[in-house]
């Protein structure tokens, strides 16, 4: 089996492995950079699972930023019927692409 991690960020928990690509919440890094997840609830090795308590000390996952960009709209729509009332509103969501570049286990 192979090793991996499950990192918070964005409020969001993450299974991760070396290798993946994914979307999180925005985070303050431009395209290139270099950032590390230090919050690691688990941590896999392939063998023995570490669970923490509510974090694995000394663990960490180092990313590559690949890009930020914007999700897609989500549209909201409210009505009340016989009123007359309508309400339509639009979110899209900041995310940054990151990439694992590695998993060091605490």
């Amino acid at each position: 089996m192979e090793p991996y991690a499950v990192i918070e960020t964005g409020g969001k928990q993450y299974r991760v492995q070396k290798g993946d690509t994914l979307d999180i919440e925005k985070v303050g890094a431009e395209a290139g950079a270099k950032i590390t997840v230090d919050t690691v609830l688990a941590v896999s090795d392939g063998t023995t699972l570490t669970v923490g308590t509510p974090r694995v000390a000394g663990a960490a996952v180092d990313l590559d930023v690949i890009e930020q960009f914007r999700d897609r709209k989500v549209l909201s729509f409210k009505k009340k019927r016989r009123k007359g009332y309508t309400k339509t509103i639009g979110h899209r969501q900041s995310l940054t692409a990151v990439k694992v570049a590695a998993i060091r286990a605490g």
